[in-house]
């Protein structure tokens, strides 16, 4: 019954792990088809959207069946609510990253952003690329103190969303209120995946030890 419990564990952790690395594939080339214009890019993020919800779907699954089966109690019952939980912010960050090419789709011939705007903007891309990949690893090898150490990341993305909205709301802006929407909600759409991947994060060191992370506020 243990090795039972066990392999279903090894499955959800395989789930998460396939769905976080697509997430993070998803999101970098939304970036692409967001600072080049690329409709390919932005088209293939939309389109491949659902084979994260599919995942997903496969995760709750596991997740109800195992609890039917096995009738997990105290950590074991943890571990496969936990998975849950940190399934559905990944499937999120799908859907972030999906706003992201359809913002770039909808612009398309022109690029989503103007020239102003790309240096913060590859700046957020690669922050939550960075700890998109951290999560990657922390799903297949949980570790709590690096799964702790995500929130300096956020840091650097709450960072750059100031600085953002410093360029957007100065007086010499020359692009207009849609261009200044878009760029908002665009700041909106990573800063909320590096949120999501905040959220994991906190799961993990849920897991791991057991104490729910304090809010600070």
């Amino acid at each position: 019954m243990r090795e039972e419990f066990q392999a279903d564990l090894d499955e959800i952790s395989r789930l998460l792990v396939t769905m976080a690395e697509a997430v993070r594939a998803a999101m970098r080339k939304a970036t692409t088809a967001l600072l080049t214009a690329d409709l390919k890019a932005a088209e293939s993020v939309i389109e491949r959207d659902a084979e994260v919800d599919t995942i997903y779907g496969q995760v709750e699954a596991k997740v109800a069946d195992t609890i039917a089966r096995q009738a997990p109690v105290a950590g074991d019952l943890r571990m496969v609510i936990t998975a849950l939980h940190i399934s559905a912010d990944i499937e999120r960050m799908g859907d972030l990253a999906e706003h992201v090419a359809k913002t770039a789709q909808r612009r398309h011939p022109s690029p989503a952003v103007p020239a102003e705007l790309r240096p913060v903007f590859k700046g957020m891309a690669e922050v939550a690329d960075r700890m998109a990949a951290e999560i990657a690893t922390l799903l297949g090898k949980p570790d709590a103190e690096q799964a702790a150490k995500l929130e300096t990341a956020d840091d650097e993305m709450d960072a750059l969303e100031r600085r953002l909205f410093q360029v957007l709301l100065d007086d010499d802006w020359p692009y207009g209120a849609e261009t200044a929407i878009d760029g908002a909600l665009l700041g909106r759409f990573y800063e909320r995946y590096a949120d999501h991947i905040v959220n994991v994060g906190e799961q993990l060191v849920y897991l791991i030890t057991g104490e729910p992370v304090s809010d600070p506020s």
